[in-house]
C-alpha cells in the first residue's frame, strides 16, 4: 500500500512539474514538413494611432470605449531591428473600458479601421495584454487567403498586470480546408489578414466596470518564399 501511494505521489510531482514547464509554443514546428523555414518575428501594430482601433458592445450588454494612454509591459524585448534603430512610436497602449449593465453572456469587439495583411506563413500570433484579473477569455479574429474568417483562442484574461498571450494559426491539411494562407492558383498577395479580437465575458463577473489594456500585435512568420524570390522573377499579382 505504501508502494502505491509512493508512486502515485511522484506521478503527480512529475505531472506538476511538467505543468509549471509549459513554454510557449514553438514557432518551427508548427506545420513544419520541410527545413526550409526563413521565420522572422514582426509587429504589426504597436497600438500608437488615434483611432486606428474600434470598439463594440451590444447596446443591451453596456457601454464600451477605447483610447489612447502613455506606458507598455516593462518586461517585452525589442525586436532585432528596433535595438538598432529604436522607433519614436513605442510608448502608448489601447486601453479599453467597459460599463456592463447587469450580468450575462456579454462580449465586446476591438477591430482595426483597416485589416492588418501579413506576408509569408504565418505561425503564431502574439499581444501583450494587462486582463485585471477576471476570467474573461480572448481571441484574435483573422481572414484567410480565400476571405473566410476564424477566430483563434490566445487565453484567459485572469491575470494581474502585463502577459504575453500567444496562439498558434494551425496549418491547412491540404491547402483548400482550414486556414489558408496561400494558393498557387491565385497569385501571391498577402495570405493572412489580422481584423481584431473578441472578449467573451465571464457572465459571473460582467458587471460593474472592466478595464483591459493591450500592446504590440506581433506574428512569427515564414518568409522563405519571399526571401529566396528570385529578382529575375515576375510578381504574380496583377
Amino acid at each position: 500500500m505504501k508502494k502505491i501511494v509512493f508512486l502515485l505521489t511522484l506521478l503527480a510531482a512529475a505531472g506538476l512539474l511538467s505543468a509549471q514547464t509549459i513554454t510557449e509554443p514553438n514557432p518551427e514546428t508548427v506545420g513544419a514538413d520541410s527545413a526550409m523555414l526563413s521565420l522572422r518575428e514582426i509587429s504589426i501594430d504597436k497600438f500608437e494611432r488615434e483611432g486606428s482601433w474600434y470598439v463594440h458592445i451590444s447596446a443591451d450588454d453596456g457601454v464600451i470605449a477605447g483610447r489612447l494612454f502613455p506606458g507598455g509591459p516593462a518586461m517585452k524585448e525589442p525586436l532585432p531591428e528596433d535595438e538598432k534603430n529604436p522607433p519614436e512610436d513605442d510608448d502608448e497602449v489601447l486601453g479599453i473600458r467597459v460599463d456592463f449593465f447587469r450580468r450575462g453572456r456579454d462580449s465586446f469587439t476591438i477591430t482595426s479601421g483597416r485589416p492588418l495583411p501579413v506576408e509569408g506563413t504565418v505561425k503564431t500570433i502574439s499581444v501583450w495584454a494587462c486582463g485585471r484579473n477576471q476570467s474573461h477569455e480572448l481571441y484574435v479574429l483573422v481572414q484567410d487567403y480565400f476571405g473566410r474568417n476564424y477566430e483563434l483562442y490566445m487565453g484567459s484574461l485572469a491575470f494581474s498586470g502585463w502577459k504575453k498571450l500567444t496562439c498558434v494559426v494551425p496549418p491547412s491539411p491540404d491547402g483548400e480546408h482550414g486556414i489558408v494562407q496561400s494558393s498557387a492558383y491565385y497569385g501571391d498577395k498577402p495570405g493572412l489578414r489580422v481584423l481584431g479580437f473578441r472578449v467573451d465575458c465571464n457572465p459571473m463577473q460582467a458587471r460593474g466596470q472592466y478595464y483591459l489594456y493591450l500592446d504590440d500585435l506581433r506574428v512569427v512568420t515564414d518568409l522563405y518564399d519571399f526571401e529566396h524570390h528570385d529578382e529575375d522573377d515576375m510578381s504574380d499579382n496583377w
